[in-house]
């Protein structure tokens, strides 16, 4: 098995002695809650309360950064055309901060990001945090649905194919490729704000 500095993991309805035992599994020892909400109204036992006093009981520390490491950001200037910009958010000096502090954590102890998305390729923590962590040189690991753990290396190569560019990530101009591929997943898979229906719309339906 790789090894792997640091990983995550989608709490989707995983049952949370399943739960457990796939952290215990992988070795992690901390959770870092990058969910923006850290609450779950169909799965209550992941609500933050809840999550963190079982996480304790069973010798798992965690860890509420979803203010800085979030996909909801709060500021208007992190969206385009009412979807969350994932570059953007990456340049801001709050997230740079965060992820410094984050990978400081990793070193001291087998760390995993936790956001809801049962698919890496779903959620913020692959196509934001988990891809600005591998490009500092940390070995990334997304645990799966099914226990299985897929390196961050193999899930752009999912990407690419999802993308319709599947191919060596060493082959010349992929690296354009593949940045070209997270920006449309993020553009298809980000937080979108709400439109307000026009006046008179309830009237009308």
């Amino acid at each position: 098995m790789p090894t792997f500095d640091l990983f995550s993991i989608g709490h989707s309805n995983i049952a949370a002695e399943r739960f457990l035992a796939m952290l215990q599994d992988a070795g992690v020892n901390a959770i870092a809650d990058v969910r923006t909400m850290p609450f779950s109204r169909w799965s209550p036992w992941f609500s933050q309360k809840t999550l963190a006093a079982r996480l304790a009981k069973a010798g798992i520390s965690y860890a509420a950064l979803g203010d800085t490491l979030g996909g909801r950001p709060r500021s208007e200037a992190l969206y385009r055309d009412g979807v969350a910009d994932y570059e953007a958010m990456a340049a801001q000096a709050e997230f740079r901060a965060a992820l410094d502090r984050l990978t400081e954590a990793a070193a001291r102890s087998r760390t995993c990001l936790m956001c809801a998305e049962r698919e890496p390729l779903d959620c913020h923590r692959c196509l934001l945090v988990a891809r600005r962590l591998a490009g500092r040189g940390l070995a990334v690991g997304h645990i799966l649905y099914d226990g299985t753990i897929e390196p961050q290396a193999a899930t752009e190569q999912r990407l690419l194919a999802l993308d319709g560019e599947a191919c060596d990530l060493f082959a010349a101009g992929q690296q354009e490729r593949l940045a070209a591929a997270y920006r449309r997943r993020a553009r298809a898979v980000a937080f979108r704000q709400k439109v307000p229906a026009p006046r008179g719309a309830a009237e009308d339906a």
